[in-house]
């Protein structure tokens, strides 16, 4: 109906600036399809904003383990040879040894760190049990969802502009000084792309694998014996050294004590000698 009005107002105008009859009605019909254009844009909703793609919170979860397992001394060495040959072997997924120590006597025991697929986390621990007990193990995530958003977001911000700067780079009026210029500036978008990348392969790497530390420790009795056994060995250690404060303590105090008494003998003579001639 507006677009109706509109038309009809406009063929009148066009009557009265001495238009035809034929280029008035011509005239109409563009204004009334221009008016119901207007009122379908009018009547459509606004678009929505457009939204950045985040990732979902829990989705990109970096886990760590952290277990204790106590065994006999003797076991603990064969045991952590175990664990380490099964990762480097890939015998449940695929794993990498980050860290091993092994201590002997007399606190024996070790430690081994490894980064492996989740399904691995089990296996390796069932195998590093075997013959003793886990006893203590606790597991806690970290949400990388924040961090692998932020990468991404300047890994492809860092992309846009690596690629305007290339199709600018085409030009064939650029100066000398504008594409040292611009070479620089890819320079410095290539380093940062590359950064960007490894912190995106790193991040991945964390959420497809699980971190895992085993501590093997002695059990009980064998951990208090072996603590005796260093207690009587450090006997002689022990009697040594206190022998030797005591000879460097008298070496110490002796001088002083000799000169003292030295003094002391000298200044009895002089007051003798004194009382000798008052009398």
């Amino acid at each position: 109906m507006a677009g109706f009005l509109l038309a009809l107002a406009l063929a009148g105008c066009g009557r009265h600036a001495g238009q035809s009859p034929e280029e008035a009605a011509a005239a109409a019909a563009d204004a009334a399809m221009a008016g119901e254009e207007s009122a379908r844009f009018a009547a459509a909703p606004p678009p929505a904003p457009a939204k950045m793609l985040a990732p979902p919170r829990g989705t990109f979860l970096a886990y760590e383990h952290d277990a204790s397992v106590r065994l006999p001394g003797a076991d603990i060495p064969a045991h952590l040879a175990a664990v380490r040959d099964a990762c480097q072997e890939a015998r449940f997924g695929d794993c990498a040894v980050l860290q091993i120590t092994q201590r002997g006597d007399p606190y024996p025991g070790g430690e081994i760190t490894v980064r492996t697929a989740p399904a691995g986390v089990e296996a390796l621990l069932k195998l590093a049990g075997e013959g003793g007990e886990i006893a203590e193990r606790s597991t806690n995530a970290e949400d990388l969802a924040q961090q692998v958003a932020d990468t991404r977001l300047t890994q492809a911000r860092l992309e846009n502009e690596h690629a305007r700067l290339l199709e600018y780079q085409r030009r064939g009026d650029l100066k000398v000084a504008d594409l040292l210029t611009l070479s620089q500036r890819l320079a410095e978008i290539e380093s940062g792309l590359q950064v960007a990348r490894q912190d995106a392969a790193q991040q991945q790497r964390r959420i497809d694998t699980q971190r895992l530390t085993i501590n093997f420790q002695a059990i009980g009795t064998e951990q208090r014996r072996s603590e005796l056994g260093q207690a009587f060995s450090e006997t002689g250690a022990i009697f040594t050294g206190s022998v030797a404060w005591v000879v460097r303590f008298i070496a110490g105090v002796l001088p002083p004590a000799i000169l003292g008494l030295a003094l002391l003998w000298v200044a009895r003579a002089w007051w003798r000698r004194r009382r000798r001639r008052a009398g």
